[in-house]
């Protein structure tokens, strides 16, 4: 990406390197849910625009709590499933509200200030664990009303690849 352009690294900063992205959700997606294809498309999409600005590639890990645990016992399996040193972003409708652009220009200040993981929690039914929602290093929603786990994750996934677009200065955003 060259120099000046939208969204593109800052010059100034040696050695960017590229900004992993981890969608880490309680509860599985299976393969014939509609919404596996749709999140499969946005992934795609996010991690072929996201490369030449250093964001990417965007993964998914899924979690289920088979013992019984709670809350607890799945924000313990979330944490366990990033590398060291990630930025923590829950989502959750007390979270900060952003319009996509906002959100666009926040993937891009963690990547300028050197982030090398981003990892974004989605719970499950019963959401995530106080002291995981505590330990975050930020917090955003899609709102005041609560989403299913497996509508989430296409939404994020979609506000990724459209933060990704608006960076890349693409037509994808029109708003």
């Amino acid at each position: 990406m060259a120099a000046g352009r939208i969204g593109a690294p800052d010059p100034g900063l040696t050695g960017t390197r590229q900004v992993r992205v981890q969608l880490c959700a309680v509860g599985r997606l299976r393969a014939d849910q509609p919404e596996r294809a749709i999140l499969e498309d946005y992934h795609m999409r996010f991690n072929r625009i996201g490369k030449p600005l250093a964001l990417g590639p965007m993964t998914e890990t899924e979690v289920e709590d088979k013992k019984g645990g709670g809350m607890a016992a799945e924000a313990d399996l979330l944490l366990r499933a990033v590398p060291g040193g990630a930025l923590l972003v829950t989502l959750d409708e007390r979270g900060r509200l952003l319009s996509s652009t906002e959100f666009a220009a926040q993937l891009a200040r963690w990547r300028d200030e050197g982030r090398q993981d981003l990892a974004f929690f989605i719970g499950g039914a019963d959401g995530l664990d106080p002291a995981l929602r505590a330990r975050a290093d930020a917090s955003i929603s899609f709102g005041k009303m609560v989403w299913p786990h497996m509508l989430v994750r296409v939404m994020l996934a979609e506000q990724l690849y459209r933060a990704a677009s608006i960076l890349a200065g693409l037509p994808y955003h029109r708003a």
